[in-house]
């Protein structure tokens, strides 16, 4: 070999070396960011007999750089010769899950994860367990921490005789002295209960359960409402009552409002995993008692898992047992709690029927769209259609559309903008002829508001409602009211006079161009205000593309093009402001394109 070679062959490690030991961190940063480059540089033999012990004994550096190194070596498995080579990987891994900072630990734990699915079982029980075995009685809490998430990924891959040593150590793990090692082995038991057979979940996994739903710290409790669920999963309905009721009863309440919120929120999950008896049995009353939860952190959880939970008990018990838990939340002193219940209150109405929906459903819905909180009064207007299917769209006009009309006037801008968004979505619901005669001169209205957002939202509802009720309808509502705001004396609603046209352009066939789009912009190209003008401008750059699709049907619209658009924009490109001349100019080029 030529010593030239040889010497550029040593290169590219010698240039990472220097780096990584750079003062600057962020050259070390991006030289671990590039340790995919170096490897495929040094090809796979090099990579696995220098640079990974090179890696291993640099592990002494800022967290944000060890975090890129956990990070990048998840992904090294090709680079250092393929699956028959992953467990060298192993070994730096190892040392960055037993560091200080969590994330690195987090990360080099999730990397681990996508190694051992491509090891071997030889590979698995030769270096995988040894290091699981490591990390598991390591002296520092990092390492036994980091060591809960590698059991479930390598379970299944393991002998029969490993996996019951697996289960005895993550026992061990599970009893740990120090709250965060629990708290680890809480968060990965659930993980772990879905790969362990049938027969030793009652006999090994459930011991373990318990006792971390009964530690003394309720951040290691809290973390149980997951393992439950997964442990109800893999049993049965029988085997749940003789269990896992008491523990149930005792988390459902528990003295710590943050365990009863991780049992409020994950609510409906509990009501499927341990099934219906123990639903009937327990769960509704202990509902009821979640609903009515001295926290407003739990009652808004509670109140977001209503229709999922009301879907697995009969609707008598939904009318007797939980809506009357329902209208407290509706008054509820939480304005979180109101919000929570707004999203979710509709779903009740296809689980009560029709009659029901009248009778209880619809004055609370009425109650919360004069809720004083917009966050309110906005989840309840964006989830009306279900209402809608239920009872239909007269009784929901009669009894919701003032209440609708009434928050489209809001003093708060962003219910104004919820009403507008759901406009088209109502408008489908109510037909052309209702539409016109409630919400039309509404949504004309909005053109006018002093709010932008507000006038643009108005302009893209007027091509939705364009899309839903044709541009004949188009012709005949909304255009004689746009010619009118033309020659306003208030610039802003000529402004939006321009914004309209060009939104409706995208949905108009070529007539509405040819009479309407083409001579209203033309017009207001003479306009005294500069603004005015270069929109003008940036309308005919939306807008001469989509003539062109139609002129093939009809040559006047070509005519149009040269006859009225192109004088428009060259005298634009003349004009004495500078940005409307820069914008003619770039319509004009579109024009000649």
């Amino acid at each position: 070999m030529n010593p030239d070679e040889g010497d550029d062959a040593l290169y590219p490690i010698a240039v990472l070396i220097d780096e990584l030991k750079h003062d600057d961190v962020a050259l070390r940063l991006n030289a671990v960011r590039r340790l995919s480059t170096i490897a495929l540089a040094l090809a796979p033999d090099r990579t696995r007999e220098e640079l990974i012990p090179f890696l291993d004994e640099s592990i002494d550096d800022e967290d944000e750089v060890l975090l890129a190194l956990a990070e990048e070596l998840g992904a090294f498995v090709d680079y250092v010769g393929g699956p028959t080579f992953a467990h060298l990987l192993l070994a730096p891994l190892e040392t960055l899950a037993g560091v200080e900072e969590t994330v690195v630990r987090e990360k080099a734990v999730e990397s681990i994860g996508k190694i051992v699915a491509v090891l071997s079982q030889h590979q698995v029980e030769e270096s995988y367990i040894p290091m699981v075995k490591r990390l598991s009685a390591s002296d520092w809490f990092t390492g036994r921490t980091s060591a809960c998430g590698l059991y479930a990924p390598v379970y299944t891959l393991a002998l029969p005789q490993t996996q019951e040593l697996l289960r005895s150590l993550y026992s061990g793990l599970a009893n740990d002295d120090t709250p965060m090692v629990r708290r680890a082995a809480a968060t990965h038991l659930s993980k772990l209960t879905k790969k362990v057979q049938k027969e030793f979940i009652v006999s090994d996994i459930l011991p373990m359960f318990v006792k971390l739903a009964e530690d003394e710290q309720d951040s290691v409790r809290l973390l149980t409402v997951e393992d439950l669920i997964a442990v109800a999963e893999s049993l049965t309905t029988d085997e749940n009552k003789t269990h896992l009721l008491t523990i149930l009863q005792s988390l459902c309440y528990d003295k710590s409002w943050r365990v009863r919120y991780m049992v409020a929120d994950k609510y409906v999950q509990l009501g499927k995993a341990v099934g219906n008896d123990i639903v009937r049995e327990v769960l509704i009353s202990a509902y009821v008692r979640v609903l009515k939860d001295g926290e407003a952190e739990v009652r808004t959880a509670a109140a977001g898992q209503v229709p999922g939970f009301s879907l697995l008990i009969d609707p008598d018990t939904v009318l007797k047992e939980i809506l009357p838990c329902v209208k407290d939340l509706v008054t509820d002193t939480s304005q979180h709690v109101r919000a929570a219940l707004a999203t979710q209150i509709s779903g009740l109405a296809p689980i009560l029927g029709k009659d029901n929906t009248i009778e209880h459903l619809l004055p609370l819905f009425l109650q919360l769209l004069k809720d004083e909180a917009p966050e309110v009064r906005l989840n309840i207007i964006s989830k009306l259609d279900k209402v809608n299917e239920v009872i239909g769209i007269d009784l929901l006009s009669q009894s919701l559309l003032p209440a609708i009309v009434e928050l489209a006037e809001d003093k708060q801008w962003r219910v104004r903008l919820a009403i507008i968004e759901n406009i088209p979505l109502l408008a489908s619901q109510l037909g052309v002829e209702f539409f016109d005669e409630k919400l039309g001169n509404l949504c004309m209205s909005w053109l006018g508001d002093c709010v932008f957002s507000i006038r643009e939202a108005a302009t893209t509802n007027l091509r939705k409602l364009t899309e839903v009720f044709g541009v004949d309808w188009a012709k005949q509502a909304i255009v004689p009211k746009i010619l009118t705001m033309s020659t306003h004396q208030n610039y802003l609603f000529r402004m939006t006079t321009i914004f309209s046209i060009t939104t409706l352009s995208q949905v108009a066939n070529a007539d509405l161009l040819k009479e309407f789009i083409i001579p209203t912009v033309s017009t207001l190209a003479a306009d005294p205000i500069p603004n005015i003008r270069f929109n003008v401008a940036k309308s005919l750059e939306t807008v001469i593309p989509i003539v062109r699709k139609f002129a093939g049907q009809d040559p006047a619209l070509g005519g149009a093009l040269e006859e009225t658009v192109r004088p428009t924009l060259v005298k634009l490109s003349e004009d004495a402001d500078q940005d409307v001349r820069y914008y003619a100019q770039r319509a004009l080029g579109v024009l000649q394109g």
